[in-house]
Formats: structure tokens, sequence, C-alpha cells
């Protein structure tokens, strides 16, 4: 048998000689970023690396561990090399998915939710837009960019705008009420974008992104970012040029943006890291990322940037966004969680994961765009396993075919909760139920879910958990309530026309009743909706979907309308005219009630933002400008 050599003995000094990149980690982050198997090759000097560090430091070595605190935030700056802040846009890019326009009052609630998860930088809107988005903006900054955590933790408040001072000065206006304010500020780069849309010369867009640049510094905003739109399209030595003007002007944030999502994440890479190679100052600022999804690899080009050097991904919740929408915020922070420490060099995030199902929920049911079924992380089927052999491996370790547990997204699986409702169910249980789910709700929120479940209890034998996610779609995530469905009566058949009676409370209470035939129940209600609220309303979009099997399923309903009016807005990139359109949900074990509740629902979302915005207003300024940035 032959003889068994002793294991090697290190010092530090030793380790540093063996391997120079043991000599960048200090001590205290030894914990969570040293790898023996990847720094020493060798079985035999892997094991007694280790074993020696845990004697020295009298610590163990986690390879998923992570600090307990984030950097303190510097705009140019992160103390941490391997931290990556994360920069929402849900409210800003994501809200330009077609009928994914909220209001106000919906914002704010999601803005708070994105505070909970712990997101660096929330960008709250495009302030220069309308009157709406900027208060919208504005209340974030107040609100949301003032509520410092036990931790110092407060998210920065950033606005958009275009390069021009108008823009500008808006934004500030709006985001400078927030602690930690930024101005995000952009131009297009690429030859097609600067010779068919803008029609400027190189010479004149490097002199705009400077001078204004510049002049977002002189309001007194310390913190900017800049974007050079159409980033991957653009020509390499150009970048390096308008990047280097733009750092010298201030900024301290520069977003490489893959505007149309052409870029395959090897060049993506190679495009952050041939920026941090060549452009001049490029130390004495941060590097972003923003990807769009129209080949699919939005989160594979986000992940590639980071590795290549970025520090800063911009994201949306469940990836919504123009076009085919952004990178997902949930599968970005899940993939440097999962695989940040062992892939992609130590990259860590100040995320906490328990709140993604939550965020994901409201931004689904706000949006009205549905998650796909098979949406990575926070899809109905993500922890759904079907297949007699994956069950069998489950069943004996999660590990077999799960690499996230629904837990750390602040989902419980279904089948350990032990929790059965019925009609005999106290609040209690609910409450539990819902928090389960990742529902964490309000007394008075409670209270309404409640007695719409007791209902739905009497009905059925046993209320699903998908029937509970459908009330809460319908009890909480709603508009502001400017109409409210009380009584509705139909007859249909095939022995005569059908008709509907309906009776909606308005705001104050009162009590509105109108009569009308149609060509179906749905048809004749809508119309008798429309005699009551007297707002002319297009509808676009009808859709429904039973949420469990059987006969006494609980029905969903989705519409999107587009609402008429004179004022119609100009898209200031392209000068060609838009619509808003508004969605709206509804949720019941009568289909034509819970068809009737969407419909007033989008109404009420159409109502609620027309308030905001005065006709003399929306006739001078452009209600709305969608940007891609």
């Amino acid at each position: 048998m032959a003889a068994v050599s002793p294991a090697p003995r290190f010092s530090v000094s030793q380790l540093s000689a063996a391997n120079p990149k043991v000599k960048s980690f200090p001590s205290s982050f030894i914990h969570f970023r040293f790898s023996p198997s990847r720094h020493f090759p060798s079985s035999a000097a892997s094991t007694a690396a280790l074993s020696f560090l845990r004697k020295t430091f009298k610590t163990s070595i986690s390879c998923s561990a992570a600090p307990s605190r984030r950097p303190e935030y510097i705009p140019n700056r992160i103390s941490d090399p391997h931290y990556v802040r994360v920069f929402d846009t849900t409210l800003r890019d994501g809200e330009q998915s077609p009928g994914a326009t909220m209001t106000s009052k919906q914002k704010l609630d999601i803005a708070r939710q994105l505070a909970k998860l712990g997101v660096d930088v929330i960008e709250a809107g495009f302030p220069a837009a309308s009157k709406d988005d900027f208060e919208a903006v504005k209340a974030i900054a107040e609100e949301i960019g003032n509520a410092v955590d036990e931790d110092g933790y407060v998210p920065v408040i950033c606005g958009l705008s275009r390069c021009n001072e108008k823009d500008i000065r808006t934004a500030w206006d709006a985001v400078k009420y927030a602690k930690r304010p930024r101005i995000h500020t952009f131009i297009a780069t690429s030859p097609i974008h600067m010779e068919f849309k803008l029609r400027k010369s190189k010479e004149e867009v490097v002199e705009i992104a400077r001078s204004m640049v510049t002049f977002a510094r002189s309001l007194g905003c310390e913190d900017v970012e800049f974007s050079p739109e159409d980033a991957g399209r653009s020509d390499r030595e150009f970048l390096y040029q308008i990047l280097e003007e733009v750092i010298k002007a201030g900024a301290t944030t520069l977003n490489i943006p893959d505007t149309v999502g052409i870029n395959l994440p090897s060049e993506f890479g190679q495009l952050i890291a041939d920026i941090k190679a060549n452009t001049p100052g490029i130390e004495n600022v941060i590097i972003s990322t923003h990807c769009q999804n129209d080949l699919g690899l939005s989160t594979a080009n986000t992940l590639a940037g980071a590795f290549s050097g970025a520090r800063q991904v911009e994201v949306t919740i469940n990836g919504i966004g123009e076009r085919a929408g952004n990178a997902s915020l949930e599968e970005v922070v899940m993939a440097i969680k999962c695989r940040g420490e062992h892939v992609l060099g130590g990259l860590y995030t100040g995320i906490n994961t328990k709140h993604i199902t939550m965020a994901s929920k409201m931004v689904e049911d706000y949006s009205g765009l549905q998650v796909q079924p098979h949406k990575a992380i926070v899809g109905a089927n993500a922890f759904a396993h079907e297949s007699g052999i994956h069950q069998d491996g489950m069943l004996k370790h999660k590990g077999t075919y799960e690499i996230i547990a629904p837990e750390d997204i602040g989902l419980e699986r279904a089948n350990e909760a032990g929790i059965v409702l019925g009609k005999l169910s106290g609040r209690h249980a609910l409450r539990d139920r819902l928090k389960e789910l990742g529902y964490e709700l309000d007394d008075q929120q409670l209270g309404n879910i409640f007695w719409r479940f007791k209902a739905v209890a009497e009905q059925k034998k046993r209320v699903t958990d998908a029937d509970l996610i459908a009330l809460v779609s319908d009890e909480v995530f709603q508009p502001e309530t400017v109409w409210k469905l009380h009584d509705l009566q139909v007859t249909c058949g095939t022995l005569g026309l059908s008709t509907a009676t309906v009776k909606l409370t308005d705001a104050d209470g009162e009590e509105h009743i109108a009569c009308a035939v149609g060509t179906g129940p749905v048809d004749s209600a809508y119309k008798a909706v429309d005699l009551i609220v007297k707002e002319e309303a297009t509808l676009m979009e009808y859709s429904m979907n039973a949420v469990t099997e059987g006969i006494d399923a609980i029905a969903t309903t989705r519409v999107l309308i587009r609402g008429e009016n004179k004022h119609t807005p100009t898209h200031a990139l392209t000068d060609e005219p838009f619509e808003r359109t508004f969605s709206g949900s509804g949720a019941g074990m009568d289909i034509v009630v819970c068809s009737v509740k969407a419909y007033i629902s989008a109404l009420n979302k159409m109502l609620a933002f027309k308030r905001r915005v005065p006709a003399k207003a929306a006739s001078s300024s452009p209600d709305r400008t969608p940007v891609s940035a």
C-alpha cells in the first residue's frame, strides 16, 4: 500500500505566493470569497488550504454566504467591487408595455414593494411625459425616497429625461425631494438613430450629451446617469469618445443599453469589457447594463455584462417593458444568488428575495400583464413537478430537480402548509395561508377578502390556492374606486334579445340604474354600464379563464379598453400619435358578474388617470411620451 504523504501546511503568505489572486481578497471577506478548489487545482492542496483557513480565522467557509450589510451608497463608486446595484425600471420602462398604464396610487404601492425588496435604485418614471407622471414620481420621491430603515438603507429615486434642459429640469423638480435623487438622461449614438431620428452629426451629439450632463449637475444633482441609446449598434470608438466627455462633465453612472435586443451574450459582455478598457476616466464611474429581450437574451446579456465589469443592472419585475420586455429582476437576482460566488467571481446583490413573489403578483395585477405559467422563478409552473421520474426524485430529495427553494422567493409549498380551507375556516387560517402564498395584507384588506372567501366556501367544498389568488386580485389589486358594481340582473337565451339591468354606486355613495339590450348578456351589461358612466371607451381585448377545474370554478376576466378623446398625445421620438390603453380584471363564480367587474375596473383606472390630467393641460402639452433607453 502506497504511503500517504502528509497534507502540506500553508501560511497566508504561502497561500498568496501559491496563487496571487488570494492577495486581492481582504481577510474579512475570505469567508465568502475564497474558493480553495478554484484557487488550488490539487485536491490535497485544496483540502489543506481549507483546513488552514478554518483554523487560522476560526470560521467556516461558505461559498453561498454574503455580507450582512450592503456597501455605503456613493454615486460613482462602490467600496466592495463584488457588489452589484439593482436598478428597477418597472415604473418607467415597464409601464410602456401596451395596456400596462398604472395610476399614481398603484405606482406608489409598487414603489413601496420595491423598497421592501431592497432595490438600490427605483426609476420612478419620466416626469416630463405628463402631469400625472410628474406627480407620481414626486410622490414616490417624497415618501419612498425618505423612508430610511434601521440599517440606513433608502432607495435612490431616479427620473428619466431626454437630453434637453426642459426635460432635465422637470426630472430634477420631481426627484429632488428624495434623500438620494438621480437624473437619468440619454441620447442616441448609433449611426441609424443619428442619421434618421436625430439628424445630427457625431460632433453635435457629443456636445449635446456633454452640455446636458453639465446642466444636470448645475441644478444641484450629484447623481447623474447617462445612456448612449442603442449602444449595442454604436461605433466603439465613438462610444469611448462620448462616454469620456460625459465623465468629464460629471456623470456618475454610464448605462450601456442594448436598446433593440440584438446582441448575443458574448457580444454584450465584450462591449462592456471594451468600454471598461478603453474609456478614459471609466474608473471614476459605475458601468450599468440595460438589455431588451427581443431575442430572448436580456437576462443572459445582463449577466454577461456584470461578469465583464458592470456593477449596476437595469431590470423590471416580471421582465415587462417595451416590445418583448426587459431583463427580469427575479431572473437576474436569483441567477446571481445561485451562481454569483461559483461562476460570476463572487458577485452579490442587496435584494431580499423573500419579497419577490409579492412584487411579481402586485405588478401582474396592477399592469394587467399576466405572467406565463412557465416563466422562470415566478411562473405558476416554476415549482411544479408532474413527471413521474421527477416526482420520485423530489420525494427522495428536493435538490434532485430544484435549484431554488420556493421559500427563497417568499412562496411556501402548498402541500406542506397543512391547512385545508373551507367554509368553517376563520380569519387566522386565511391570513396564514395568504402569507404562505406571498401576500402580506393589512386588517382592512383581509376583512374584504374574508367575506368573499366565505361566500365562495359556501358554494365549494374546498377553496384552493388558485381561488385565493383570484380573490386577492379582485379585491386588493384594484384601482381607486370611482364606480362600484352594486347589482346586476340579466336575461338571455334563444327566445329574445339579451337584456341587462345594472346598478352602480359612485364615489359619493349615490346609486345609478340603467337598462340596455345587446347581442348577449355581457354586451348588454357593458352597454348599461356605459349609459351610467357616460365615458366613451372601446373594448380592445376580452379574455376569460377558469382558475381551477370543475363546474364550480372561479372565473377570472381581463379586459383592455381605449378611451376616446380629442387630445391624442404624440410620441416624442417618432412624432407618431398614440393612445393610452387601460386594463381591468374581475373574478367570481358568475362569469357575467366578473366580466362586468373587469370592465368597471378598467373604466376606474381610465377615469382616475383622467382626473389627474385637466383638459387644458392635455390640450396644450403631450399627455405621455413613452421612450426607449
